[in-house]
C-alpha cells in the first residue's frame, strides 16, 4: 500500500468529494477519505484495503493534525492533498450576519489553510507532493448574492498562488481548480445557508434571486464525476498546471474576465504609467 500514491481528500462524505475519491481509487491510488461524520464517509466511499476513513473538521487545526497522523501511521505518506470541503453562504452582503461571514471564511479559506498546514511537514520531509484546492469561478468573478463566498474563494486563490513560491523548492506542486456550475450538492440545504437578516431595500431582489438559486440545484450543466476523472488525469502529471479551469462555462467566464482586465489596463495605460517618482 505504501508504494501507491496516497490521496488525502477533504469533504469526502458527499458531493464532489465522493466522486474524486472514486476516481482516484479507479486509477489505482490509495485514498484517505475524510469528513466530520465518519459513518457518512464510510457509507459514501465504501470499504477497501486502499481506503482509510479519517475524522476531520477542517475548521480545527488540531483535528487536521490528528487526521494527518492517522494517515501517516497507516499509509506512511501523503502524495496528493485535495482541499475540497466547503459550503455556501448566499445572500446580499448587508443581509449576511457577521457570524455567517466568519463561518464562510472559516470553511472556505481558513479550513484549507489548516489542512495544508498539517500536511506540508509530511510533504516537505518527502520532498514531494501536490496540493490541490477546489476554488470556483466565484474566485475569479464576483457577482451579487455571492459576496461572502467570493471573498473566501478570492482569498483561497491568492493564498494558493503565493504558497506556490514557498513550497515549490521542496518539490511540492500546487493546483487551483476553478469549476463552473457542476451538479453537486453545494446548492442543497445541507451545504447552502441563506442570509439571516432582512433589509427592505434588498427585499424585492432577494425574493427574485433566492428562488433562482434554489431552482438551479440539481440542474447544473456539468457532471462532477467527469470532473473527478479529469482531475486525476491533471494531477497525475509530473508538472500539473497552476490553474485548471473546469467546464465550458468556466472557460467562457475566465476568458471574459481576462479580456476585461486587459481592456481596463489599456484604457488607463498612460495615466497609470505616469506615476513614477521624478528624481531631481
Amino acid at each position: 500500500m505504501a508504494e501507491k500514491t496516497v490521496w488525502f481528500i477533504t469533504g469526502a462524505g458527499r458531493g464532489m468529494g465522493v466522486d474524486i475519491a472514486e476516481a482516484a481509487l479507479a486509477a489505482g491510488h490509495s485514498v484517505v477519505a475524510t469528513g466530520r461524520n465518519t459513518e457518512a464517509v464510510a457509507d459514501a466511499v465504501g470499504e477497501a484495503d486502499d481506503v482509510l476513513v479519517a475524522k476531520l473538521d477542517i475548521t480545527s487545526l488540531v483535528s487536521a493534525e490528528a487526521a494527518v497522523r492517522t494517515t501517516v501511521d497507516h499509509f506512511g505518506r501523503i502524495d496528493v492533498l485535495v482541499n475540497n470541503a466547503g459550503d455556501f453562504y448566499a445572500g446580499f452582503f448587508e443581509e449576511l450576519t457577521e457570524a455567517q461571514i466568519e463561518r464562510q471564511l472559516r470553511t472556505g479559506l481558513v479550513g484549507p489553510m489548516n489542512v495544508t498546514r498539517a500536511v506540508l511537514p509530511v510533504m516537505r520531509k518527502q520532498r514531494s507532493g501536490k496540493v490541490v484546492s477546489i476554488s470556483s469561478t466565484a474566485g475569479i468573478v464576483g457577482q451579487e448574492f455571492c459576496s461572502a463566498y467570493a471573498a473566501s474563494k478570492f482569498g483561497l486563490e491568492g493564498w494558493m498562488e503565493s504558497l506556490r513560491f514557498e513550497i515549490e523548492p521542496f518539490g511540492i506542486h500546487t493546483t487551483i481548480v476553478e469549476p463552473g456550475f457542476f451538479r453537486t450538492q453545494l446548492l442543497t440545504s445541507k451545504s447552502t445557508t441563506y442570509a439571516d437578516l432582512s433589509i427592505d431595500d434588498y427585499a424585492e431582489r432577494t425574493a427574485q434571486t433566492r428562488p433562482a438559486w434554489e431552482a438551479m440545484s440539481g440542474k447544473q450543466t456539468n457532471d462532477p464525476a467527469k470532473l473527478a476523472k479529469a482531475l486525476v488525469t491533471v494531477v497525475d502529471q509530473e508538472q500539473p498546471p497552476l490553474r485548471w479551469v473546469a467546464g465550458a462555462d468556466a472557460v467562457a467566464t475566465v476568458e471574459q474576465k481576462a479580456n476585461e482586465l486587459l481592456a481596463q489596463v489599456d484604457a488607463y495605460r498612460d495615466l497609470s504609467s505616469s506615476l513614477a517618482v521624478e528624481e531631481r
